[in-house]
């Protein structure tokens, strides 16, 4: 497999999963920053990428991706070890179902484009931004920790490997952190997150500028 190339934002938490994706099945890959904040993401060269002006792109061996649940798929189909999914049809549902309900649910609400809009209509005022951030991962993670109370959960989100679960939770945990999120009721997500967060692959992810 030829060095990747990673069109990439450091806050961005679905790069943030591409890039633990990439570090744990061991591509290497040249990341190339794209300012959502000077909004890099809407201008011409990067519309040609991906249309939807979203990170990240992933280019690799003569084709490109978007979308971060997709590029993990296709990175586990292509180099299926380490897996992100387990080879049963039930585990692979349930792990998807963890993952989704983070990626599907908890981020697409708190995405900067989203956010930044609720901030116009509301005045500009900052609390509301805060608010709104802390309000729905809260309530995404709430449920997250309900998820995990099955005899299915071991060390990490689906038994005792790291799996796509994983890969999208710490980086939302990341989030829920830097927006002071109150994580006390969510104590096996937080041991599960934290105890991902020290994998050499994890860490060597972690957004940087």
């Amino acid at each position: 497999m030829s060095t990747a190339v990673l069109y990439d934002y450091w806050r961005s938490s679905a790069s943030y999963r591409v890039r633990i994706g990439l570090n744990h099945k061991g591509i290497s890959y040249d990341a190339v920053k794209v300012d959502l904040l000077s909004g890099e993401h809407r201008g011409a060269e990067h519309l040609a990428r991906n249309p939807q002006g979203l990170v990240p792109v992933l280019e690799i061996d003569g084709k490109r991706f978007s979308q971060s649940l997709a590029i993990l798929e296709y990175l586990d189909e292509v180099q299926p070890q380490p897996a992100f999914l387990p080879e049963d049809a039930e585990g692979k549902a349930r792990v998807r179902q963890l993952a989704h309900a983070i990626a599907m649910d908890i981020h697409p609400v708190c995405n900067l484009g989203v956010v930044k809009r609720v901030q116009e209509l509301a005045g500009g005022d900052d609390a509301v931004k805060v608010s709104w951030m802390k309000e729905f991962m809260s309530k995404g993670l709430l449920a997250f920790e309900e998820l995990l109370n099955t005899p299915q959960t071991g060390q990490f989100c689906y038994g005792d490997e790291v799996s796509l679960a994983d890969i999208c939770l710490v980086p939302q945990m990341y989030n829920a952190r830097r927006w002071g999120v109150d994580l006390s009721k969510m104590r096996k997500l937080t041991a599960i997150a934290d105890r991902a967060a020290e994998l050499p692959a994890f860490k060597a992810a972690y957004p940087s500028d």
